[in-house]
């Protein structure tokens, strides 16, 4: 049988995703109170940009489409180059500029290829006015023309370049070979995108707490026999009927979710006593939700006082109940001014005290915004970086056990102050048949 043809789903399994949106319909959808992002938000965007720089001593912000030059002038690296990444360099250059009262604003010009500058205009990019274009032709160096141009008129020294950690390696060698002193992202230009508005922190909550719920109602609609693939089909489907859009699912059972992200081909069914693993993501106004939950299917009976359980039940309850304390103490970690790496150890002690630390194998979270992983990073090794008032990070420790089955619990929290941090994905869960 081909790849294809045992990837997909069976006949009848429909009735999931139908009775999983209808599900979710009929909550209202009251996480759905988020609105996007306005012009207004992305001018603030840059000022505050601006206003880091200065701070950095740097004299512009360089960026090519990707996450951030989505994050400052809402263009992707597929809305800009739809058939594959261009070596044609099409650069934003956000540089802090005083106004008549002192206030230092941004002022943004695009370093574009001359062919293409009416189709840079004709992105609509969130600026008041029309957009400053330097164009270069294609025999001329585009990094001198950068150079050259008025951009950087008036400076004593050699511009110091900021640019973002997705830029390539060819422009930004481009760029210092003609004179240009690039350094890297860091300190308050970094702080800009980590630390997030109200709006953005709105957005983050509505993704999020739709992206749990919609696991939740998935539960309740499984029944034996389904595949990964069957779910994962099922749950894409009812994430787009609330108003949502997927971007990965990954649905593991057993001992395919010992691998933290998979590999396996779908294909393993479900029968009552398989623990189902379920990591997902979905997009809300470019914000991004990054989840996962473990637990029984609801066709398994919960057990009563005394029952009589196999040392394998017995096991997987022991581990639920392991990751879950280990969640618990790494979100008492996410304070201001704590390190990320001290999020990460307090729910790794937990897991090692229980005798399971060789199989708790990646970081504890990250930070979550227009990207699913993004900056500050909450792994072990991370003592540099601080948590900050504004910050978003996920929570997911796991134990994987090779040939068995595989635990993770991950939710979005918001650090607040001193405080304990802000849940973001509505509640957490409450225990393997309750997710």
């Amino acid at each position: 049988m081909s790849k294809l043809a045992w990837q997909q789903p069976k006949r009848g399994f429909s009735s999931v995703y139908v009775v999983a949106a209808l599900g979710l319909l009929v909550t209202g959808l009251p996480f759905m109170n988020a609105s996007p992002i306005t012009l207004a938000d992305f001018e603030e965007r840059r000022d505050r940009l601006a206003n880091a720089l200065v701070a950095e001593d740097a004299d512009a912000f360089v960026v090519e489409p990707g996450y951030t030059f989505k994050y400052y002038g809402n263009v992707s690296q597929p809305e800009w180059e739809v058939w594959e990444p261009e070596e044609r360099p099409f650069l934003m250059v956000v540089r802090p500029q005083e106004d008549e009262t002192g206030t230092v604003k941004a002022n943004t010009t695009f370093l574009c290829p001359s062919f293409e500058a009416e189709r840079a205009r004709l992105l609509g990019m969130p600026f008041r006015d029309s957009i400053q274009i330097v164009p270069w032709e294609e025999h001329w160096n585009p990094y001198r023309t950068l150079q050259q141009a008025n951009v950087f008129s008036g400076l004593q020294r050699h511009p110091r370049l900021m640019v973002d950690e997705e830029m390539r390696d060819f422009i930004q060698r481009g760029l210092a070979t003609v004179g240009f002193d690039v350094v890297g992202l860091k300190g308050k230009v970094e702080e800009v995108r980590q630390i997030k508005s109200d709006k953005e922190v709105d957005i983050l909550r509505a993704v999020n707490t739709g992206t749990v719920e919609a696991v939740r109602q998935i539960r309740k609609c499984l029944y034996p026999g389904l595949t990964e693939t069957d779910i994962a089909v099922a749950l894409d489907n009812a994430l787009r009927a609330a108003g949502l859009e997927p971007f990965f699912d990954i649905v593991l059972f057993d001992e395919n979710a010992s691998n933290p992200h998979g590999g396996t081909n779908g294909s393993k069914v479900l029968e009552s006593e398989t623990f189902v693993l379920i990591d997902v993501g979905a997009h809300l106004y470019g914000y991004s939700s990054d989840i996962c939950r473990t637990f029984f299917p609801p066709f398994l009976e919960k057990p009563s006082r005394g029952d009589t359980l196999s040392p394998r039940m017995l096991e997987k309850l022991k581990v639920w109940d392991i990751v879950f304390e280990a969640q618990t103490q790494s979100i008492h970690q996410m304070r201001e001014n704590s390190t990320a790496s001290s999020v990460d150890i307090a729910a790794r002690e937990v897991i090692t005290d229980a005798g399971y630390g060789e199989t708790f194998t990646h970081r504890v979270g990250h930070g979550i915004g227009i990207k699913a992983h993004e900056s500050p990073y909450l792994n072990q090794g991370n003592l540099d970086s601080l948590l900050k008032t504004g910050m978003t990070f996920t929570s997911e420790p796991g134990i994987y056990l090779v040939d068995k089955f595989g635990v993770r619990h991950e939710d979005v929290f918001l650090v607040q102050g001193d405080g304990e941090p802000e849940l973001l994905t509505g509640s957490r869960a409450i225990g393997p048949w309750d997710p």
